[in-house]
């Protein structure tokens, strides 16, 4: 987790890409303070720009969504995983082959839109299958995908827009892409090439798109989000507003580890706190974030000082990841990540 003299997340950036789901909004609802925030980094001069992962609307409906949440958003600057699935297509196969799409509209335009020819029957005998999330996908497609992959290494080309497991929703967290993939893969004992996060052909894209020197990237789950932007060697938030929440991010991985973490995006324009980790003669670890404090002692990580509730959380990660060991071989406290 990196932390520089209290300097704001924003700081020297030149391009701020923003996940959507978890990060912007949830269904239609905008997430508090998310579209605030964004126009006030558009308004200091940052360039904006939009990933995602949803294979299922083109980037001329998510613009349309964007601007009716107060956002002034052109489909230029949403960066679909479609749009990275047809570079990969590109390298598997010839220009203007049928395609086998298992998806939605936004796939569908954007397969057309590369040159290819778009087939949802295996017994055109397509040149490829690309397979991305849309609310009306049904067993009859994913059944098509996989006659047309019939198994083993030797088949066609099979591209995924992304596998995220899980999609939020204003009513909750519902099955991703990914959950459909898996169905795929059972039935033809292979796995795709993924377009999406983590994969870094979706960072790659925004970056050449924007020409960005500087870009931090902006996401609610580590898995995809903050994994994918690691990969790229891009700057990360994570922000406590989508699918990920303190308990995951203790236990994250060292490669899905974030830059800064948000309690939301007001963050990206406040001084971000240093942390302060330190032994005392007799062994006892203390990690301070403003004037949250973790103890850390033998096994045993416990709240000293409460501090801001982000900040709490702050102090934790740090005290975690800094421990040496694994997260199972601790007695975290519960107070650290609930």
């Amino acid at each position: 987790m990196t932390s520089a003299d209290g300097a704001p997340p924003l700081a020297g950036v030149d391009v701020l890409l923003a996940d959507l789901d978890g990060v912007v909004y949830a269904g239609h609802r905008a997430i508090p303070h998310a579209v605030e925030a964004l126009n006030a980094a558009v308004a200091s001069g940052r360039r904006l720009g939009y990933l995602t992962n949803n294979a299922s609307r083109t980037p001329q409906t998510v613009a349309a969504q964007l601007r009716e949440l107060g956002l002034d958003a052109s489909p230029e600057q949403v960066v679909s995983s479609p749009q990275a699935a047809v570079v990969l297509l590109a390298e598997l196969v010839d220009p203007g082959a049928l395609i086998l799409v298992v998806g939605g509209d936004g796939l569908v335009s954007e397969v057309e839109r590369a040159g290819f020819r778009v087939t949802r029957s295996a017994d055109d005998a397509p040149a490829a299958v690309v397979q991305g999330f849309a609310p009306e996908v049904a067993w009859t497609d994913l059944a098509e995908a996989a006659f047309a992959l019939k198994g083993g290494d030797a088949g066609i080309p099979w591209v995924a827009t992304n596998t995220d497991w899980t999609i939020p929703q204003a009513r909750g967290t519902a099955p991703g892409n990914g959950t459909l993939v898996s169905a795929v893969h059972t039935a033809v004992g292979r796995l795709p090439v993924v377009a999406g996060k983590p994969e870094r052909a979706l960072f790659d894209v925004a970056v050449a798109r924007f020409g960005a020197q500087h870009p931090l990237f902006i996401g609610d789950r580590l898995d995809t989000d903050i994994l994918g932007a690691r990969r790229a060697g891009m700057a990360s938030v994570l922000v406590l507003t989508g699918i990920d929440g303190p308990k995951q991010l203790l236990a994250a991985p060292a490669d899905s580890r974030p830059d800064f973490i948000l309690e939301d995006l007001r963050g990206l324009d406040e001084p971000y706190p240093a942390t302060h980790d330190a032994r005392d003669i007799a062994g006892v670890r203390r990690v301070r974030v403003g004037t949250a404090v973790v103890r850390h002692e033998g096994e045993r990580l416990a709240l000293e000082t409460p501090g801001t509730p982000i900040d709490r959380i702050r102090a934790a990660a740090a005290a975690v990841w800094g421990a040496g060991v694994p997260i199972y071989a601790l007695d975290v406290a519960p107070e650290l990540y609930s």
